[in-house]
C-alpha cells in the first residue's frame, strides 16, 4: 500500500490554504494579453475614429497606457493644498479607528439588519441611533446615505403631497453640484412658500406665511458663503417656537462645537435644544466621518422619515455605516476625537509642529518655507483662513502646470497648488508620514 503523501516540511493547512489562494490569481501571461487585446481594440477605436490616424505610438507610450490600465481608478493619494476637507480629494480622511471598522465590516458578513437578540430582521439605523442621541440630545435619529439626501428626504416627509415648506429668500442656495434648495423642495413634492428679502427675512415674515397647508419651515445654512452688511435673519429658537416644524439643515455637522474655530458653523446641538423637528447634517465634513446625511430630532419626525418610501432609496451602505459608528464613538470624549479624527487634528495642528514639518520637507525638496494659508474646505467656513507655513517649489523651466502634472503622476500621487508661478506644499494636510512619503514621490518627479 503506498505510503500517504505528505505535505512540504515546514508547510501547514493556513499555508496550504494560502498557497491555494496564490494559485488561483491569474498569471502574468493572462494579464499581459488581456491588457494588450484591451490597448490594442483602443488604438483600433483611434485610427476608425481619426484620433492620431497618421502618428505611431512608441513603445514607452504604449506601456504607460497599458501601466494605467492596470492601475485602479480609484486611488489613494497625498493632499498638500492646505485644504482639510477637500471636496474632489473625497472630502475628510477617516480615522484609524474608522478604518479599522470599515475593515471588520468588510471581511464577510455582518449584522447589518439582524437582530442578534431576537433572532429576526433588524433595522440598520439601530447601529448608530442610540450613540446620536446620547451625542446630541435628540429623541431619534437616521443615518442615509449624503446631506442632499437627508434634506430631500425630510422634506418629503415633513411637507409633501404639495404641503408648503416655508423657506427665507436669503437661504434659497445652490451648493456643489449644482444642488439648489428648490429644486430640492420640487423634487420633494413640497410647494415653496419663499419669505422675506435676499438679505433680510423677521419672524413676522414666517408667521404670515404660516396656514393650514403648511407643512413644515426649512432653514438652510448657507454654508459656502456669506452675507454682510444690511443683513437680518432669524435664529433657529425663533424658528421652533412657530406653531410649525422646523427642517434646520446645518451643513457640516459640528459636534466639536468647544472649537473656537468653529464658532461662525451651527452647532448640532443647539438646534435640537431648540426644538427642531430634524436636524440634517453631512457625515464626511467637518464631523470628521465617511459620506452620510445625518437626521436627528423628535421621535414623530424621525420616523416619517424612516418610513417614508424614498428612505430605503437614499439608505447608508453597511461600510459607510461603520465608519460612522466609529467616528461618533470618539466623540464620548471630546479630548480624543480632537486627537483622532483628522479633521479635527488639522484645525488643531500647532505652528511649530507645522514649521518643523515645512522645515523637514523644505530641506528634502530644495523648497523655501513661505507664510500661506489653508481653508477649511467643503463649503465650510468661507470666510476663515488658515494661516501657517508652506513649502514653495521653483518649477524651473518647465513651468508650474508641468510640475504640478508630473506630482499627480507620481506614485503616490501629490495633489499641490499653483501660487505665484510656484508650487505650495501644505504641511497641515500631511501628517508626518505622509510627509516623508510626498517627498519621496516628488524626488523622484523632480528628477
Amino acid at each position: 500500500m503506498p505510503a500517504r503523501e505528505q505535505p512540504p516540511r515546514g508547510a501547514d493547512a493556513g499555508e496550504s490554504g494560502r498557497g491555494g489562494r496564490l494559485r488561483r490569481l491569474p498569471s502574468v501571461d493572462r494579464l499581459a494579453i488581456s491588457v494588450a487585446r484591451a490597448e490594442l481594440a483602443e488604438r483600433r477605436r483611434e485610427l476608425l475614429d481619426g484620433v492620431r490616424p497618421d502618428q505611431e505610438l512608441l513603445e514607452d507610450e504604449l506601456r504607460d497606457r497599458a501601466r494605467a490600465r492596470l492601475r485602479p481608478s480609484l486611488r489613494s493619494v497625498l493632499n498638500a493644498t492646505g485644504v482639510i476637507v477637500h471636496t474632489n480629494l473625497g472630502r475628510a480622511p477617516l480615522s484609524a479607528q474608522a478604518r479599522r471598522a470599515v475593515a471588520r465590516v468588510a471581511h464577510g458578513y455582518g449584522n447589518l439588519e439582524l437582530d442578534l437578540e431576537q433572532g429576526g430582521r433588524g433595522s440598520r439605523r439601530t447601529h448608530v441611533e442610540a450613540l446620536l442621541c446620547e451625542l446630541t440630545g435628540a429623541e431619534a435619529a437616521l443615518a442615509v446615505n449624503n446631506c442632499a439626501a437627508a434634506v430631500l428626504l425630510a422634506a418629503a416627509a415633513l411637507a409633501g403631497d404639495g404641503r408648503g415648506l416655508v423657506v427665507s429668500r436669503g437661504q434659497l442656495v445652490e451648493i456643489g453640484g449644482g444642488f439648489r434648495i428648490p429644486e430640492v423642495v420640487a423634487q420633494a413634492g413640497a410647494r415653496l412658500v419663499e419669505v422675506g428679502t435676499t438679505n433680510r427675512t423677521r419672524i413676522s415674515d414666517y408667521q404670515r406665511a404660516l396656514g393650514e397647508r403648511t407643512g413644515a419651515v426649512l432653514r438652510a445654512h448657507p454654508s459656502n458663503f456669506r452675507t454682510l452688511g444690511f443683513v437680518e435673519q432669524v435664529e433657529i429658537e425663533e424658528l421652533c417656537a412657530l406653531p410649525a416644524p422646523v427642517i434646520d439643515d446645518v451643513g457640516s455637522g459640528v459636534l466639536a462645537d468647544d472649537l473656537d474655530l468653529l464658532a461662525d458653523e451651527p452647532p448640532v446641538r443647539r438646534s435640537v435644544r431648540a426644538g427642531a423637528a430634524l436636524v440634517c447634517f453631512s457625515g464626511d465634513k467637518l464631523l470628521g466621518g465617511p459620506q452620510a446625511g445625518v437626521m436627528i430630532g423628535r421621535r414623530e419626525a424621525v420616523a416619517a422619515a424612516a418610513s417614508h418610501p424614498l428612505a430605503r432609496a437614499l439608505r447608508i451602505d453597511k461600510l459607510s455605516l461603520a465608519a460612522l459608528e466609529a467616528t461618533l464613538a470618539l466623540y464620548r470624549d471630546p479630548e480624543l476625537a480632537r486627537r483622532e479624527i483628522p479633521v479635527l487634528a488639522m484645525l488643531g495642528a500647532q505652528q511649530a509642529e507645522l514649521r518643523e514639518r515645512a522645515e523637514r520637507l523644505a530641506r528634502e525638496l530644495g523648497g523655501e518655507v513661505v507664510q500661506s494659508s489653508g481653508r477649511v474646505g467643503g463649503g465650510a467656513l468661507p470666510l476663515l483662513e488658515l494661516a501657517g507655513p508652506a513649502v514653495a517649489l521653483d518649477p524651473g523651466a518647465r513651468g508650474a502646470e508641468a510640475l504640478a502634472l508630473a506630482l499627480r503622476r507620481a506614485e503616490p500621487p501629490v495633489i499641490a497648488r499653483i501660487h505665484d508661478g510656484r508650487l505650495l506644499l501644505d504641511p497641515r494636510t500631511l501628517t508626518d508620514e505622509e510627509a516623508v512619503e510626498a517627498a519621496a514621490a516628488i524626488g523622484a518627479a523632480l528628477a
